[in-house]
């Protein structure tokens, strides 16, 4: 399963964090942020995964 959602392509991010050390930022701590995808069913009957924001919208635009 890919960490892309289907509906509006938003997928991983990487995330540098700034720690001081010795009264200097360094760019030390490295982590990847996904999105929160969930299976959503749509009206055709298709399953799909998408992120928590586009399922919100779509649940507006009812």
């Amino acid at each position: 399963m890919a960490q892309i959602c289907e509906k509006c392509g938003k997928g991983i991010t990487r995330v540098w964090r700034h720690v001081k050390l010795r009264g200097k930022y360094n760019p030390t701590i490295k982590r990847v942020q996904k999105p929160n995808l969930q299976r959503m069913k749509l009206a055709t009957g298709e399953r799909i995964h998408a992120c928590t924001k586009c399922m919100k919208a779509v649940g507006k635009a009812r």
